[in-house]
């Protein structure tokens, strides 16, 4: 017990050690961000994070070469489709950074959330699970999560003590753009230690479109896409020390990505990062208290945008370290509930490699936080409640310093009304403080083709949401349906002005002007999904459908914003043999911001999946076949600012195999 009480005091102490010396001294302090739900329920007991689970067999399925393509088919969720190489996840119309990436619960510290073009450093092909989180307790994450988290878990630090080794090994090819990848993990034990290693390699050559690239344009070329190519490799390495009272653990990983921009200009981003994560947790720490949890990470992150030389244009650095520390206390006048703190200090800056105008300065930024959840059940109404409390300082060094004092809390219910039927109202008010590149920005970015234009001046953004939810979770026949209103006051997005520059800012060169701006928006929508029999053996089927509206207060449509969508899948599993078939219908987007110009044409996008598994003694080798865009149309997607010149890939059939001991 002398252990576990020194491991908290000098856990609690590291993570104020930090804010303490960013007053004095340039090296990068905190980032923090946390897994899953507060109370650790399953889906369908979600109040405020009503959250999609991806894993096993489905998750092996859908994963892309990106995330954005992973999880493109989820309820809710849409993607930015920057190429092969660069997808990030967009939900409920809401994208960058106001969607938090995490890993293992901790932030991913990239620079994805600035900019389309740019990749999100982490790997869907290592995950054992993605987790979806919308909704008000996201926000408990990180102010600025005002669209919701993704969470990739891969479990680096174990924490578990397996019998055996155990791991899994895969192999695909895909044949629309003769990609190759290979990914394994790994875990073994010897005695109280237990240890993790993993490893992913993909490369793909530019992939081939259905008919033209230009929209529209029989002129344009067709066959395969210029700069749509990917290589990538990552890996990680990490242990713990379990015992009786917890676990303690770290892990190092690494990641590699050089990948095209396919816009009609052509660049590549060359991408790398590594990162040291700290874990651990003590059961009981003291009389009241269930659990303590702290953990810590350093993330190195650099990538350079080359020009069509293959020199750098700009390169963009961001170093990141993060801790956070929580506490849950047993139940108290029915009350049971988690409190913690987080601190983060970040160093990032866009510089010119040419010697043109820096794109974002060198800029430092900390910021403290407190957070507070509480559950109880007043009859059969289970409520919850949130609260975070939160101080952001931005210093740039050629720029004026900014603070931001934010507050955002929540509050919500679920009423099982009948035995296996609920339903849910939550209300939110959430704040954002502007990221560094909306207030600092004032330089050419090579891979959008755009000199980007901020305001140190711009206020906090005050989001209010509600959301109703309805849902059937008993039965083989299940299903939910949500409504959800949210008014953003001083909403920031980037405004494309129809002017040219040069590299320093001047009229004349072939860079787009964009300007972010402010202004009030409202964005609003619905969700509804069926399933049967989802997860058990025989048939099985889902059909859904999502909608999400916003636009600018007395100024039109919000740019970028997702299609109407429907669609419906069946299933069958039995014995070694699994398969499946679906198909998604989006419709026409003709809601533009006031400098879009084309609308989005509708498609189809119909896939399917086979695969058999043999019992070889304690392993399993399963041989798959997945089938994408068999239709083999011609997809562009309403989100992505590339849709008029960089159609999705054409039809695609990827065999693999996969192997489980």
């Amino acid at each position: 017990m002398n252990f576990q009480r020194t491991l908290l005091a000098s856990a609690v102490l590291s993570t104020f050690i930090p804010l303490a010396a960013a007053q004095t001294a340039e090296a990068p302090v905190a980032k923090i961000y946390v897994t899953a739900a507060p109370f650790r329920t399953t889906e369908g007991d979600q109040i405020l994070t009503p959250a999609k689970i991806l894993s096993g067999d489905e998750l092996r399925d859908k994963v892309g070469s990106s995330l954005g393509e992973t999880l493109s088919q989820e309820l809710g969720v849409s993607a930015s489709a920057f190429g092969a190489g660069a997808s990030r996840p967009i939900i409920r119309g809401l994208e960058g950074a106001r969607v938090k990436m995490l890993e293992n619960g901790m932030a991913v510290s990239d620079v994805s959330g600035l900019s389309n073009d740019h990749a999100v450093a982490a790997e869907g092909a290592l995950a054992q699970e993605i987790e979806i989180l919308r909704g008000p307790a996201a926000l408990l994450y990180g102010s600025g999560a005002i669209g919701g988290l993704v969470n990739v878990v891969n479990e680096r630090i174990p924490t578990t003590l397996e019998p055996k080794p155990i791991g899994q090994v895969e192999a695909r090819y895909s044949s629309v753009d003769s990609g190759r990848a290979a990914s394994g993990t790994a875990d073994t034990a010897v005695g109280k230690f237990a240890l993790h290693v993993d490893g992913n390699v993909r490369h793909t050559d530019d992939y081939r479109i259905p008919e033209y690239r230009v929209l529209g344009d029989t002129a344009s070329a067709a066959g395969r896409l210029p700069h749509s190519d990917t290589k990538q490799k990552s890996g990680g390495l990490g242990g713990a020390l379990i015992q009786d009272w917890g676990y303690v653990g770290a892990s190092i990983s690494t990641l590699s990505n050089l990948y095209g921009i396919p816009s009609e200009e052509g660049s590549k981003i060359d991408q790398k990062q590594t990162r040291y994560d700290f874990d651990s947790l003590v059961k009981t720490p003291f009389s009241g208290f269930e659990t303590f949890k702290f953990k810590t990470g350093y993330t190195d992150y650099k990538h350079a945008e080359l020009g069509s030389d293959n020199n750098p244009v700009v390169i963009f650095k961001n170093r990141s370290l993060e801790s956070r520390w929580e506490l849950t206390h047993n139940p108290v006048a029915g009350l049971h509930g988690t409190f913690g703190m987080q601190a983060e200090n970040t160093h990032f800056s866009a510089l010119s490699a040419e010697g043109a105008a820096d794109t974002v300065p060198v800029t430092k930024s900390t910021s403290t936080a407190g957070f507070l959840v509480e559950e109880m059940d007043v009859g059969k109404v289970r409520m919850n409640a949130g609260l975070r409390l939160e101080a952001v300082k931005r210093e740039p060094v050629s720029s004026i310093e900014r603070s931001f004092h934010l507050s955002s809390y929540s509050v919500g219910g679920q009423w099982p009304f009948t035995p296996g039927f609920a339903v849910g109202v939550t209300a939110s008010v959430a704040q954002r403080a502007p990221a560094t590149e909306e207030l600092y920005s004032g330089g050419p970015h090579d891979a959008t083709v755009t000199f980007d234009v901020g305001n140190p001046n711009f206020r906090k953004e005050t989001s209010r949401n509600i959301e109703l939810t309805i849902q059937k979770t008993g039965g083989t026949l299940q299903w939910k349906a949500n409504l959800f209103q949210n008014h953003v006051k001083d909403f920031i997005f980037g405004h494309i002005t129809g002017r040219l520059l040069d590299g320093d800012g001047n009229l004349g060169g072939d860079l787009r002007e964009r300007i972010f701006e402010q202004a009030d928006a409202n964005l609003r929508g619905a969700e509804a999904e069926l399933t049967i029999n989802h997860a058990g053996p025989g048939w099985s089927g889902r059909v859904f459908a999502d909608s999400s509206r916003g636009s600018l207060v007395k100024a039109g449509s919000l740019p970028l914003q997702p299609a109407d969508r429907f669609g419906a899948s069946v299933a069958y599993r039995q014995g070694p043999m699994r398969a499946g078939l679906s198909l998604v219908h989006a419709m026409e987007q003709d809601r533009l911001a006031s400098f879009e110009n084309t609308k989005t044409p509708a498609y189809n996008q119909l896939n399917a999946n086979l695969s058999y598994t043999q019992h070889l003694g304690e392993h399993d080798l399963t041989w798959f076949m997945l089938a994408k865009n068999l239709l083999n149309e011609d997809i562009r997607v309403s989100t992505s600012v590339l849709k008029d010149v960089s159609p999705l890939p054409g039809r695609n059939i990827v065999l693999g195999v996969r192997a489980k001991f």
